[in-house]
């Protein structure tokens, strides 16, 4: 079996396993199915555009892990992956695709079966995007000495302490975000299309900056104007731009799988009253909620921080205002675990990575001004030096 390089030095790969199986022997779990892309990357190294169809990483308490996925995917897992031993990848025959005559974890059970694994607890990812409930009921049913265990962010968990190589690959990020930024303020004007716009955005993100490339974002750019930035989660169409109307842009620079998401908002003309005030009140209470994200604090401090401020001030917020992110594939560049809110304990530590959030949906429109920070021995770093204001044209 051969390998070109992946991201990461076989020890980093390793130390991972280690984690991982410390928390399955933990909760008695023998063997960890993991179907989330990030996650699979994470433990193994694999990375391609493979997840619309069903594909895994195993995990067992002694020897490599083992990537399996679909025949036409198995070169690809070659090139990818640290293991190097033959029998750490294993493919699916093409029949399975999308037949609904046979389900394609039927050859995962035979594998676990073969592999001698299918007598112990097996961990799946329940609350997964690709983890289906026919995945789920097809294993159970040919599985029946397996006892099955919702092992759902657990891997996710141990990915929240981000190392040196993974902040570098961020930091890189936050470099290409920047970039991002900068185009979208030299070539946006009143009467240009959006989706014109948005492919310059596009183009700078995957050009990279400071001469590293850029990859693929887990979410594509959103970029709402006017009444469309009432709601959170639109994109784009044809339509111009316009003077007087506010235009947020949530967007992501990402290198090697590793995003550093930014919102900046852009308004043409003169900023009305409304939206100054709630500039003031969003940079006032980002202040208030970095000024908690040091070691030992609890995520709910930091929200509590930020909203106090922000209550304050006469705006209010009912959603969290921040999450943690890093590696990511679509549709979310969230890991899925910590959230900035009030309730959630977890606690703060060095080299985690958060995406502060503080994002405002007014009567006629937006207001996005977010920042990624790292939590430091020193407190928080953003990562990005984009000033942090509404731009204006």
């Amino acid at each position: 079996m051969t390998t070109t390089n992946p991201n990461f030095t076989d020890a980093e790969y390793e130390g991972r396993i280690t984690r991982t199986r410390a928390e399955m022997e933990k909760r008695g779990i023998d063997l960890l199915v993991i179907t989330d892309p990030s996650n699979m990357n994470w433990i193994s190294g694999y990375d391609g555009w493979s997840f619309y169809v069903h594909q895994a990483v195993l995990l067992p308490m002694e020897g490599e892990p083992v990537w399996w996925g679909r025949g036409i995917d198995e070169a690809g897992a070659k090139r990818t992956v640290f293991m190097r031993r033959s029998e750490s990848i294993v493919a699916y025959d093409d029949s399975y695709v999308q037949n609904p005559q046979k389900h394609t974890m039927e050859a995962l059970a035979a594998l676990i079966i073969d592999r001698g694994w299918n007598t112990g607890w097996i961990g799946v990812e329940m609350d997964n995007y690709y983890y289906s409930a026919a995945a789920h009921q097809t294993l159970v049913n040919h599985l029946h000495e397996a006892r099955f265990e919702d092992a759902t962010g657990m891997v996710n968990w141990q990915r929240l302490i981000k190392s040196e190589s993974e902040l570098l690959y961020m930091r890189r990020a936050a470099r290409i975000v920047e970039r991002m930024h900068r185009v979208i303020l030299e070539v946006a004007e009143p009467g240009m299309a959006k989706n014109i716009l948005v492919a310059e955005i596009a183009k700078a993100g995957i050009e990279g900056a400071d001469g590293q490339w850029g990859d693929y974002p887990a979410i594509v750019p959103m970029a709402p104007s006017g009444l469309d930035a009432t709601a959170a989660h639109l994109t784009w169409d044809d339509r111009p731009m316009r003077a007087g109307e506010a235009t947020f842009f949530e967007i992501a620079g990402v290198h090697r799988r590793y995003h550093c998401p930014q919102s900046r908002t852009l308004f043409f003309g003169a900023v009305p009253d409304l939206y100054r005030h709630a500039e003031e009140a969003v940079l006032e209470a980002t202040e208030a909620g970095l000024a908690q994200c040091y070691p030992g604090a609890r995520a709910e401090d930091v929200a509590n921080s930020f909203n106090a401020t922000l209550n304050k001030r006469g705006f209010e917020k009912d959603n969290r205002c921040g999450y943690s992110i890093g590696l990511s594939y679509p549709p979310d560049w969230g890991e899925r675990t910590l959230s900035l809110r009030r309730g959630d304990m977890t606690e703060l530590k060095p080299g985690m990575v958060i995406h502060f959030m503080p994002a405002l949906w007014l009567e006629d429109g937006g207001l996005e001004i977010t920042e990624p920070v790292l939590v430091t021995e020193q407190g928080p770093e953003p990562l990005c030096t984009t000033p942090r204001e509404i731009f204006v044209k």
